[in-house]
């Protein structure tokens, strides 16, 4: 047998290499036509699921809302999930949350064109429409002039906002307890909103304010005393119960005690901005409610405050019953309502321990949460 020839292997060494890179240079393309199609496949299904859903709100064009926006100019705020943006619509003012593209943020879409696309109640934002356009996930909300709650109580050298009186803060609280009380008692089925904190709340120019926000909600069965659910929300805001996973609509209950601590102090829940002994909101409550200095934490920014000290801890009390470390322990929406409203009194057998050693409710589970739910599971009384 003849031994092959220097030119021989020299077009081998050539070919060999070249016939590789062409294998596998088809193998890639046929990979990529493949996830390609399978991409267009999923978001094509993602648009027919909206498509077939009953009492979802008006579906707008990725077009529309571009020239809504002015090509998303005026930047509102940004979020966790995605960008809000400032717009016009048939004359009417809107609020567009470009949502980001990932997989996070695309099931925040579904949950809340599926929950608060379907219920209706004048302390929760009304969603006007949304958009689900190949890649493009958008949710148009009614547009609140004065933005949201945390721009009005907490003192930062950016803002001109004055501080509010005394009056404006109850109205406020009153207006977040009623939207939750909706949610977890007047629905079909129990809906836990579980982001309750104050940039979530949305106020219009006379102050009225709204619950926002409903990516991470939870709806929970009227005969379910409890869902299993990975940990969601915002530190400083986690009712205790978080680190078992195991959680009912009274973690909205410990997450609105916080804020009303926030909206009497006027100081965030977590500032690292202050001494070691102060950063910690809740920790501090506790110290002053034990040497009975609740006085200390009234927002010192404002004289209406000043002059209404003793309403201001009474307001104090209603948070920390909302704050209790046993969620049974806790009120509900609708019995914090009465007390705000005068027609019921504060529990006297308050548990005046708010800070949790995590060691005492175990490890924390790492459970999937469910899909999203469902139009026909959360409409209830209008």
């Amino acid at each position: 047998m003849k031994p092959k020839s220097p030119s021989g292997r020299r077009v081998v060494a050539i070919l060999a290499p070249v016939g590789g890179f062409i294998l596998l240079t088809i193998l890639f393309l046929v990979a990529f036509f493949i996830c390609k199609r399978r991409t267009q496949q999923h978001e094509m299904e993602e648009e027919e699921e909206f498509g077939e859903l009953q009492g979802t709100p008006m579906r707008f064009t990725f077009q529309q809302l571009r020239a809504a926006t002015e090509q998303f100019a005026d930047k509102l705020g940004e979020g966790g999930f995605g960008s809000v943006f400032k717009g016009q619509f048939g004359g009417e003012r809107i609020a567009v949350k470009r949502l980001d593209r990932t997989g996070q943020g695309k099931r925040e879409f579904s949950a809340e064109v599926q929950t608060i696309g379907s219920i209706h109640h004048i302390n929760l934002v009304r969603l006007i429409g949304f958009c689900a356009e190949k890649s493009h996930r958008l949710l148009v909300y009614e547009y609140m002039p004065k933005g949201s709650l945390d721009r009005w109580i907490y003192c930062r050298h950016d803002n001109d906002a004055s501080p509010l009186d005394w009056s404006t803060r109850c109205k406020i609280i009153t207006h977040i307890a009623k939207g939750l009380s909706y949610l977890h008692e007047e629905c079909t089925k129990r809906i836990a909103h579980l982001d309750v904190k104050p940039q979530n709340i949305l106020l219009d120019d006379d102050f009225n304010a709204k619950l926002s926000d409903f990516g991470l909600c939870k709806l929970i069965d009227r005969d379910m005393s409890q869902v299993v659910t990975r940990m969601r929300g915002t530190p400083g805001y986690l009712a205790p119960e978080w680190l078992t996973s195991q959680i009912t609509e009274k973690a909205d209950v410990y997450s609105f005690g916080v804020v009303v601590m926030e909206i009497m102090s006027g100081r965030k829940n977590l500032d690292t901005s202050r001494s070691e002994e102060s950063i910690h909101l809740i920790t501090l409550l506790e110290e002053k409610v034990k040497s009975d200095r609740l006085v200390d934490l009234i927002d010192n920014k404002s004289a209406d405050m000043q002059a209404h000290k003793q309403d201001v801890i009474q307001m104090m009390m209603l948070a920390m019953w909302c704050l209790q470390i046993d969620c049974k322990r806790r009120p509900k929406m609708s019995e914090v309502v009465k007390v705000l409203e005068g027609a019921m009194n504060i529990d006297i057998n308050i548990d005046h321990n708010f800070v949790v050693n995590p060691a005492n409710f175990g490890s924390a589970g790492n459970v999937s949460s469910s899909a999203p739910p469902l139009a026909s599971d959360v409409s209830g009384p209008r």
